[in-house]
């Protein structure tokens, strides 16, 4: 059992709940506040638990809402990363990953796997690339570029719960 070092999410206020952990989805603090409105207990102090619930949320969710979510994540070495532009928690992944380190030719790779991916499936690629490194992501990307719509779209939406549970962690 791993309980959050900062906070005991059944004691707070839906307000700082939704503050705390409103930005574990990116850019999507409904996910949060559906799962703070579901009721939280002592149990859901646990990381995991949490976590779960949060997932339940994305997953259950209309495709409109999920495809909202999907969306409003960042190309990886987008023009958003390049900017300075992403979310905090965005920037960190990256980094960890090292695409903030890619040689020009690199860069021109993601490019075009991010420029062919989304013509093709009219969504970001989305990979939780923590632990990863950019030579992992651009195989992943060659891979599931053969991918259909479905199959990617499912695809993204396991990877945004992974990247959840990664931000539950270092909270």
């Amino acid at each position: 059992m791993a309980v959050f070092s900062t906070c005991r999410p059944s004691e707070l206020t839906r307000e700082q709940f939704v503050e705390i952990f409103g930005g574990v989805y990116e850019h999507s603090p409904w996910v949060a506040e559906l799962a703070y409105g579901s009721g939280l207990d002592a149990k859901f102090d646990d990381q995991e638990a949490l976590h779960s619930l949060m997932a339940d949320v994305l997953n259950n969710a209309e495709d409109a809402a999920k495809m909202q979510v999907v969306q409003a994540h960042p190309d990886l070495a987008g023009r958003a990363a390049q900017a300075g532009e992403l979310t905090v928690e965005s920037t960190s992944e990256q980094a960890s990953a090292g695409i903030d380190k890619c040689t020009p030719e690199e860069f021109a790779r993601f490019t075009d796997f991010n420029d062919r991916y989304k013509e093709k499936f009219r969504f970001p690629f989305i990979m939780a690339v923590k632990g990863a490194n950019r030579h992992l992501i651009l195989e992943a990307f060659e891979k599931r570029l053969q991918n259909d719509v479905i199959t990617e779209f499912d695809t993204a939406i396991a990877e945004i719960n992974k990247i959840a549970l990664f931000r539950l962690r270092d909270l």
